[in-house]
């Protein structure tokens, strides 16, 4: 059985913890949409960056920016 990346599984709960904080501070569907973002957003770009660049180094640098960003839209989001 392969070695499990910390990296990734940290970003994954890291996520599902978003998406969650973000059902409960706005709803249902600001929860769904952070969980639907994972998958039209960050995974493709992960994708086209490794494709193009094969650098993993931006690749996470990129990744974690984005759920970054997220974590700020939520935040802006729940005090409003």
């Amino acid at each position: 059985m392969p070695k499990l990346n910390t990296d990734a599984l940290l970003f994954a709960l890291a996520w599902a913890a978003l998406a969650m904080a973000g059902g409960v501070s706005g709803g249902f569907f600001l929860g769904g949409a952070l969980a639907l973002a994972l998958l039209i957003v960050v995974m493709p770009l992960s994708g086209l960056i490794l494709s193009k660049t094969g650098n993993f180094t931006l690749e996470r640098q990129v990744r974690w920016a984005i759920l970054a960003a997220a974590a700020v839209g939520v935040a802006a989001i729940a005090t409003l």
